[in-house]
């Protein structure tokens, strides 16, 4: 038959042991963002509502909140923290199959706690653990666990991975800044040769900047609340009326290492997730100009980049060394920024006292970092394979005489101001010079002799060449740059 393909039946990889990943951080880019799983995957979410669990049932216990609780020991509370920290891949496969029975997950998470608990006593002979058996998950809603678990998940994933990475990264960008601060480069404001400037301080630039956001997010709030099925403590109070809920709610949350949120509906509002998300994205779109700007200089010949051995940059151009890891960077962020986006729109929003719509949106926290985490890998790596050509960038100065219009106008309009005669119309004199033509060395030497500028400033502007035109570009890394 014409048109038609007759092949082989095709494996299903679906159906292939251990499983392939759908998607390329946890395929072709695992070990870029293998550290997030730690924090952000679906089993860290049940470490930490394990953690959440058992840390509310020791408090509800050592604090004698519920009237008849067990006074625990330093065995049973040790016993208890281990639950969460001995959560690995035979622990992950139970809790899999308790959540295949109840189809919940929080409740799974609390008969798999109360499974450890019946089996305290093989343990620790003669424990009370088992009497406070159901003080586990004790007048909780889901959202109490979750959202302090997502805090804690987000708070780790910040502090102990992104935010390393992302330092070491502006701390490269400043490196380099430092490094190349007295280099000097025709700047291309619009694409047009332009006042120049030094590569350092362009670099110093984008590295004050991404700490700028740095700095916004190592002070980010990481907000937990525990009230209840509605935020109004109704079964707390009308299960233990003696206690002050509000109290013991603030302390438990500021002892995970969170802020407490005093005012919710059934969920944590999620408003300081949408704050610190919009400061992640706004880094990534930082780092995003940064790689675009780097990928053009490379274009221009002002970077080189340094070969790998044995790599290929092109499959058929074997002269070409391809700014690949700028150009993963890019994409990756914008991935990454649109998730974050829409995390921050869609968490901010929930119907009445409560929706879902959070429940599978916060499952994409992870892809959201992985992605920025990603393209950070790729621009450090980017970075360590440049060289600055600065024989190519003094060439290019050299044949753009004409940025010196700029300071013989300003020169001019100086000694206008001073009483030199003469200096009328300085700009348009400069501009029927320098606009649309080349000017050369010698031209413009001519021309700045024919102005009658005092003797001083005619010596002054004759010496400047575009090389040496770079105002005060290096010390101000020096000085802004600590």
């Amino acid at each position: 038959m014409r048109g038609v393909t007759i092949s082989a039946p095709r494996v299903s990889l679906a159906d292939v042991t251990p499983p392939i990943a759908l998607g390329p951080l946890d395929g072709r880019y695992r070990g870029a963002v293998a550290p997030l799983v730690d924090h952000l995957s679906e089993a860290a979410l049940n470490r930490e509502r394990l953690h959440v669990e058992v840390e509310w049932l020791i408090t509800l216990c050592t604090q004698s909140v519920v009237p008849g609780a067990p006074t625990l020991s330093d065995d049973e509370v040790a016993y208890l923290r281990a639950i969460p920290a001995s959560f690995g891949a035979e622990e992950i496969a139970e809790l899999a199959a308790i959540e295949r029975e109840t189809v919940h997950d929080v409740k799974a998470v609390e008969y798999f706690i109360k499974r450890r608990i019946a089996a305290a006593p093989e343990a620790i002979p003669g424990t009370s653990l088992p009497a406070a058996s159901e003080l586990v998950h004790f007048a909780c809603t889901s959202e109490d666990i979750n959202n302090l678990s997502y805090a804690l998940m987000v708070q780790g994933a910040i502090q102990q991975v992104w935010l390393p990475a992302a330092t070491a990264l502006a701390d490269q960008v400043a490196g380099m800044a430092r490094d190349l601060a007295d280099v000097p480069m025709l700047s291309r404001t619009h694409g047009q040769p332009a006042t120049p400037t030094t590569l350092g301080k362009e670099l110093a630039v984008l590295a004050h900047r991404l700490r700028r956001q740095l700095r916004r997010i190592e002070g980010a709030e990481f907000l937990g609340k525990l009230n209840g099925a509605t935020g109004t403590y109704g079964a707390h109070v009308v299960a233990v009326p003696t206690a002050d809920w509000p109290a013991v709610s603030k302390a438990f949350v500021e002892h995970l290492g969170l802020t407490w949120n005093p005012l919710t509906t059934q969920i944590e509002s999620h408003d300081w997730q949408a704050e610190v998300y919009a400061d992640v994205a706004r880094f990534n779109r930082i780092l995003h100009n940064l790689a675009t700007d780097v990928w053009t200089y490379i274009s221009l010949g002002f970077f080189t980049q340094i070969p790998v051995a044995g790599a290929t940059g092109s499959s058929t151009m074997p002269h070409k060394v391809n700014p690949i890891r700028f150009e993963n960077a890019e994409a990756n962020l914008e991935i990454s920024c649109s998730l974050l986006d829409t995390l921050a729109a869609t968490l901010v929003t929930s119907r009445m006292q409560r929706d879902l719509t959070d429940s599978t949106t916060q499952r994409n926290i992870g892809p959201a970092f992985g992605h920025s985490l990603l393209a950070i890998d790729n621009v450090r790596r980017g970075l360590t394979a440049l060289h600055a050509n600065a024989d190519l960038m003094a060439d290019d100065l050299d044949h753009n005489w004409e940025v010196l219009g700029e300071p013989v106008q300003s020169a001019m309009r100086a000694a206008s101001v001073a009483g030199v005669p003469g200096m009328e119309n300085p700009y348009e004199r400069l501009k029927d010079l320098t606009r649309g033509q080349r000017v050369d060395a010698a031209r413009m030497r001519e021309f700045i002799g024919t102005l009658g500028l005092p003797d001083d400033v005619a010596a002054r502007l004759a010496a400047l060449t575009p090389a040496t035109y770079t105002g005060l570009a290096a010390r101000l890394v020096e000085d802004y740059l600590a």
